[in-house]
């Protein structure tokens, strides 16, 4: 079974901080060193499948950003996760489109939702919302009741803010 311990016998350089996701390991790397440790993860250790890319807030005031990679070694039946976290100011993080042709889509779901800006993807444009929408709305400052100005909520002219209008008018 794959450690991630086996990565510095080829970097002895090589930082990370490992933690336990449900049982599956997971390593946090710093940005710097993601690309490298996807190609090894891939071409040396079997981690041929891209399973999913998703964001995370961690709401801490350092490292806010998290995105995690799931990987799978058919060979081994193996799951890993790979992190790599950013800051709010600098929301930047590689790409690894170039490893996982799979991540594309992923990577600009993260950017749309979360801002996070994914240096060297093909197509960094948004995927839901419009491209001139200045908010994210995954991240935990998205006004709740919408954004002013923009789409109208849904309103009711005999709702009672403080129900919600399917117990009503029975």
């Amino acid at each position: 079974m794959f450690e991630f311990e086996q990565l510095r016998e080829g970097s002895p350089g090589l930082h990370f901080e490992t933690v336990d996701v449900g049982g599956d390991r997971a390593a946090i790397f710093p940005r710097e060193q993601m690309m490298e440790v996807a190609l090894r993860l891939k071409e040396e250790f079997g981690f041929l499948q891209l399973i999913d890319v998703f964001g995370a807030e961690t709401m801490a005031k350092k490292r806010r950003y998290e995105v995690t990679y799931h990987l799978n070694n058919h060979n081994t039946n193996q799951r890993i996760y790979l992190k790599v976290q950013c800051d709010e100011r600098d929301p930047h993080v590689p790409s690894l489109v170039s490893v996982w042709t799979g991540c594309n889509w992923n990577e600009r779901e993260a950017h749309d939702m979360f801002g996070v800006m994914f240096d060297g993807h093909p197509d960094m444009r948004r995927m839901y919302m419009p491209e001139d929408f200045a908010y994210n709305p995954l991240r935990k400052d998205f006004p709740l009741m919408g954004v002013p100005g923009s789409i109208p909520l849904p309103h009711h002219e005999d709702s009672n803010p403080r129900f919600n209008i399917a117990n009503q008018g029975e």
